[in-house]
């Protein structure tokens, strides 16, 4: 296996990790999948910001691990869930790292969602 290249973030590549202070709501196929107030939002770069929600906060029972799995020389491996109740469209709806690098070791076990693959990402107020 050829050896992974491990980067830190910093001016060139920001990686900020906060708290989101508001409720976080992810709905597929009319059904809420996850529901939490304990959400991190991570912003990377230019990426648009992704929530982590916390395992204990997501219908745990509606996923099916896949083999899908990707690397981030930023924040390490990660696994991916589908959604079958949605078919095709929520294959690999959902990532995970579980063994991220130190400098995002806050999102650990949690789960974020691709929001073209879900009907929705809502902040409800």
């Amino acid at each position: 296996m050829p050896e992974r290249t491990v980067r830190i973030p910093g001016p060139d590549h920001p990686i900020a990790i906060e708290p989101n202070p508001k409720r976080v709501v992810v709905k597929v196929g009319g059904r809420i999948i996850a529901d939490t107030v304990e959400s991190l939002t991570l912003r990377e770069a230019n990426y648009p910001p992704v929530h982590y929600i916390p395992r204990k906060d997501v219908a745990m029972e509606m996923l099916q691990r896949s083999g899908t799995a990707s690397y981030c020389p930023y924040k390490g491996d990660a696994a991916y869930f589908g959604i079958p109740a949605s078919g095709q469209r929520s294959a690999d709806a959902v990532w995970t790292y579980e063994a991220p690098y130190a400098a995002v070791a806050a999102i650990k076990d949690r789960l974020a969602f691709y929001p073209d693959r879900v009907d929705a990402i809502e902040e409800p107020d």
